[in-house]
């Protein structure tokens, strides 16, 4: 949709902000079916129940950090090491809420924690990106809840979804991996990066935090190269605020 299709669909009510998130989202959806499918068939084949799946799913909402927890998880499990890898694996959020803390400033905190409640990565992309074009646009508000809503509603649903499916299936269909599935999770995020890109030299953020966390992820155990990424993200893209 353009950004003049977008200012008609923001004078037509809140269904059509609602509907123009879900369409947006739409495609990111289809990669996100995969690799839901296998964290799902992943948790079975730990032992864990269709029921307890989906609890961390609905409840944690972060696939990153599922994944992390899932790789960890033994019988019994080790609490405290799922809990200080979920947190060390959730930490982007802390950018990515800080991000879109600009458009979010002038809501109403009963707007604004649902919307946080349902952060994820797609999600974030998309409002964040979607804020940044009505804003060059000049409409105001620059965030649409309802646009942002729309889109993360269908990613919760589709997540949650089927990564029961995926536990309802797991014995049927054996090492997904098998199947490539597991490739769908960097392919989504390709995408979306893809789709955030504006020039060469404004990228070169994304490129520092690549190379520091693919060093920490050769050389430091645990998931410190999650952090160790944004981090250095964060203060490149600092430094090179004005040669950009």
């Amino acid at each position: 949709m353009s950004i003049s299709q977008a200012v008609e669909a923001a004078g037509d009510g809140s269904g059509s902000e609602f509907r123009r998130g879900v369409t947006s989202c739409a495609p990111v959806l289809f990669g996100t079916i995969p690799y839901a499918l296998v964290l799902g068939a992943q948790a079975t084949q730990k032992g864990l129940s269709t029921v307890e799946l989906s609890m961390m799913t609905g409840l944690n909402f972060a696939g990153g950090s599922e994944f992390a927890a899932i790789q960890l998880w033994t019988s019994p499990p080790h609490i405290v090491l799922i809990v200080a890898i979920t947190f060390l694996v959730n930490s982007r959020h802390l950018l990515m809420g800080a991000a879109l803390a600009p458009f979010l400033r002038d809501l109403p905190r009963r707007k604004v924690f649902p919307a946080l409640f349902f952060l994820c990565d797609e999600s974030w992309a998309l409002g964040l990106a979607d804020a940044r074009q009505r804003a060059a646009a000049g409409i105001t508000p620059a965030f649409s809840p309802r646009y942002y809503m729309g889109a993360a509603l269908a990613m919760y649903l589709t997540w949650v979804g089927f990564t029961t499916l995926g536990a309802v299936l797991g014995p049927m269909l054996g090492h997904v991996e098998t199947f490539g599935f597991d490739m769908a999770f960097p392919a989504v995020f390709l995408v979306l990066m893809r789709g955030m890109w504006t020039s060469m030299a404004a990228a070169r953020p994304w490129l520092v935090s690549l190379v520091v966390a693919a060093l920490f992820y050769l050389f430091v155990p645990g998931a410190w190269y999650v952090a160790a990424g944004a981090v250095s993200g964060l203060i490149a893209a600092w430094l090179m605020a004005g040669d950009a």
